[in-house]
């Protein structure tokens, strides 16, 4: 790895990584995420090149041929990837992401923080939880989660880069 280069994975690799499974399951949530209208867009255009379809065509496919598209799509933006990730994790990790949470003493609502502020977990907390989530969960799923909220939030998140 070059000097230059980030300690983490990039979300496309992230997503290359997961099963073709966990990748159709993240992909159906993520045509149902109202807040993903931008990397909706983004992916519609990818799969229209793709495909040689219009984007219009793809915007009026079913919702089920539009997963098969995505999940298999080669040459995905980071920030398509990023959110695909996001939905993956909302879908087929919910336990996983509430149980770090209660670790940390961060109130949230099943796996999700709320809108509110909350401070950065001590570093030695931090290391605590990630310790106790890695003796509960497959490993590789564990690094996965704490990638993609560093990805997602790097001013709460950075030190877990040490710790995946």
């Amino acid at each position: 790895m070059s000097t230059n280069a980030s300690p983490l994975p990039p979300p496309t690799q992230l997503w290359k990584d997961l099963s073709s499974e966990r990748r159709l399951g993240a992909a159906a949530v993520f045509w149902q995420d109202d807040g993903a209208m931008p990397e909706q867009a983004e992916a519609i255009a990818l799969i229209a090149q793709r495909i040689k379809f219009r984007a219009r065509s793809v915007m009026t496919m079913p919702a089920e041929k539009k997963t098969r598209h995505l999940a298999t799509l080669a040459g995905l933006t980071e920030a398509v990837a990023a959110r695909l990730l996001v939905a993956y994790h909302l879908d087929q990790q919910r336990p996983m992401m509430g149980r770090f949470l209660d670790l940390l003493g961060i109130a949230h609502e099943d796996g999700l923080i709320g809108e509110e502020a909350f401070p950065t977990p001590p570093s030695e907390r931090l290391k605590e939880a990630a310790a106790a989530l890695a003796a509960e969960f497959p490993p590789e799923d564990v690094s996965r989660y704490f990638v993609t909220l560093v990805w997602q939030d790097p001013e709460h998140w950075a030190p877990l880069v040490e710790l995946r």
